[in-house]
């Protein structure tokens, strides 16, 4: 186990457990908290999983956690690591289950003043309208031809069949699709369950919520992406459904034997891993693209979705350019970027799982209206507290290899969480507080309760003193469909 007085405290927001503390460590662990929120990562096995990851060969730098850490499937989920390419590794566990899990945001024009007598009709649209459950079906049931083309073009691919704008595409981390997707180094199985669930939500903590925006820290920025205080903005918080899932599902089956292969030594087997050149690694990365591809047009599709369902509330009051998109971004993935570590380029593959990119002023492959601001980094809270969106710093590359954290971190298991709470006494209590709840399944809210996160804005706190993120502004829920 790994205990508080094994940390070197570097500052205030960042402790380092030093290559010292265990022999076969390749990089030191940082990891980015106060003091009251390092105690809380130490309440699971997460500290534990990111030494294990720092085991793993080819990495360099270090490997960074996030205040809202906690524990996943091999790496903890709020946890990053960089492998050398060529020479590294890549890890399906390292990227997650649900490929591009991430979160969009849309801005409105309509004032909160004006929507709220209208929320509990906006809320029953969007349940109506937007797919939700395990296993629910999507918008739409693909061919196998179909499901290629999402695979390869993404939200270019939502574009070309008029569910989308060329400022969504615009707007969204990679514009949308990675190159190098390939379909065929995906399953079967991974495909058949694929082609039915485009534009669906899933269950969990995803969800589409409708927020006010409460409090603005960035002015210039907010106006940039069209945040106004008092009015509506939008999240929608879902991945690649089963397609992903699936994918994540071979590739941990089919590297179990690599690492024999390549005689790769494991803390963990749940940290199975393929060298990023090899064969086996080449076709996780293309299967892991498809998937990712698959994901920003789901939720292209359900911002879609949250459009028609605006209109139909609002009228011309929600015409066509009203619910303007701010960012899309993922927070499951591994990208090959170019970092510097140790005062030199190197050319890495980030896994970040449970964390965001948050490049800073000057990347080229943002928007131009973002370029001199930033990328935009959007943390949503848990069902019933505030969210934020930030900006990725200057500082975050040397730090952080450009990443953030992604939202508030669960202290409390699904299945803790459904003992200590009814669903249907928490929808009480938040319809009190004057949040709409839809959802399918009151044990299923149950298990999001906001009492088993921790506090989404102490998390922002910490990113934002330890200068790899700024605040833009704060969002409070009003309305929040879940599956």
């Amino acid at each position: 186990m790994v205990n508080k007085q094994d940390f070197r405290k570097i500052n205030d927001n960042l402790w380092e457990i030093p290559t010292s503390f265990q022999a076969d460590m390749k990089v030191p662990v940082w990891i980015f908290a106060d003091e009251a929120l390092l105690e809380d990562a130490l309440g699971d096995l997460s500290v534990k999983q990111a030494v294990n990851v720092a085991c793993l060969p080819g990495l360099v730098g270090r490997v960074v956690v996030m205040p809202d850490v906690h524990q996943g499937y091999g790496m903890p989920i709020g946890g990053v690591m960089a492998s050398r390419v060529p020479g590294g590794i890549i890890s399906p566990g390292a990227v997650g289950y649900d490929i591009n899990c991430g979160v969009r945001v849309l801005a409105s024009e309509i004032s909160y003043k004006t929507a709220k007598p209208y929320l509990n009709d906006l809320a029953t649209a969007l349940y109506r309208n937007c797919p939700s459950g395990v296993g629910e079906k999507g918008s739409f049931s693909l061919s196998a031809k179909e499901l290629e083309e999402v695979c390869e073009r993404g939200s270019r691919w939502a574009l070309a069949k008029g569910y989308a704008t060329d400022e969504d595409v615009e707007r969204t981390e990679e514009f949308g699709c990675l190159s190098g997707a390939d379909p065929d180094s995906a399953s079967k199985r991974a495909k058949d369950r694929g082609k039915g669930q485009i534009g669906s939500l899933g269950a969990g903590n995803h969800f589409v919520e409708v927020d006010v925006v409460e409090e603005i820290f960035h002015p210039e920025a907010a106006e940039v992406m069209g945040l106004r205080s008092g009015c509506l903005a939008l999240q929608i918080h879902c991945g690649s459904r089963g397609f992903g899932h699936q994918i994540c599902t071979d590739f941990v089956q089919d590297f179990q034997l690599a690492v024999i292969n390549y005689g790769i030594q494991l803390p963990d087997r749940e940290l199975v891993c393929a060298p990023i050149e090899s064969e086996e690694g080449q076709a996780y990365l293309a299967a892991m693209k498809s998937a990712a591809n698959y994901a920003f047009a789901n939720r292209q599709i359900l911002a879609w979705h949250a459009r028609k369902s605006f209109q139909e509330v609002f009228g011309d009051k929600a015409r066509d350019g009203n619910l303007r998109q701010v960012y899309d971004i993922a927070h499951n993935m591994a990208k090959i970027e170019n970092h510097i570590v140790d005062g030199e380029e190197v050319t890495v593959c980030v896994h970040r799982k449970g964390a965001t990119r948050a490049f800073g002023p000057g990347f080229a492959e943002l928007p131009a209206e973002y370029r001199d601001l930033g990328q935009p980094v959007l943390v949503p809270g848990s069902m019933g507290t505030e969210s934020w969106v930030l900006l990725g710093t200057e500082t975050s590359d040397r730090l952080s290899f450009g990443s953030s954290c992604h939202g508030a971190g669960r202290v409390m298991s699904r299945a803790k969480a459904k003992r200590e709470v009814r669903g249907d006494n928490l929808r009480k209590e938040l319809e009190k507080e004057g949040i709409r709840i839809r959802a399918g399944s009151m044990s299923g809210l149950a298990e999001e309760a906001p009492q088993a996160y921790k506090n989404v804005s102490r998390v922002v706190e910490a990113v934002s003193n330890a200068g790899i993120a700024r605040k833009v502004a704060r969002l409070r829920p009003v309305a929040v469909v879940k599956g």
